[in-house]
């Protein structure tokens, strides 16, 4: 009886994951590419209005060799590009390229000024490292994002033909 039960279970589970999966599929690129937009857009738009960003003392100590005047606006302006591209989806190979271009930037600190990345090198981060080393997940969803352009896809099963 337990094992009738423990077999039902079993196939009520994979039902489950089968259709979660294939949710997963047909909706994660979608989902990434807005959340990715969300906070391109939001990090740009505080970049904006002076003060507002907490990433602003941060670039204003790290670049300082651009006056902000100029920087801070066009770096705004920059982000909010890469936003708009992947929250429409349209032109995703520039929204890509302006994101990997922009990356070096954002993790210069760590190169220029490691004081203000860590606290005890190489593992102990200040917040602002910590600020940094996300851009690692946003540069991974680049990727997956890139891999779709030229109409790939996510699948919920195993092809067994590759």
């Amino acid at each position: 009886m337990l094992s009738y039960w423990m077999g039902g279970y079993k196939n009520w589970f994979d039902r489950v994951d089968r259709a979660a999966t294939r949710w997963m599929a047909r909706n994660g690129i979608t989902l990434l590419r807005i959340s990715m937009g969300v906070v391109f857009i939001w990090f740009g738009a505080l970049k904006l209005v002076p003060d507002l960003s907490p990433a602003e003392p941060l670039i204003r100590e790290t670049i300082d060799f651009i006056p902000m005047a100029i920087f801070l606006p066009l770096l705004a302006i920059w982000e909010i590009a890469i936003g708009l591209g992947f929250i429409t989806g349209k032109f995703m190979r520039l929204t890509i390229l302006l994101l990997f271009l922009q990356m070096p930037g954002t993790i210069s600190p760590v190169f220029l000024r490691p004081d203000l990345v860590f606290t005890s090198f190489p593992f102990g981060l200040t917040l602002e490292g910590q600020y940094i080393v996300k851009n690692l997940v946003l540069i991974s969803g680049a990727l997956v994002i890139g891999s779709t352009v030229r109409g790939g896809s996510l699948s919920a099963e195993h092809d067994a033909g590759s």
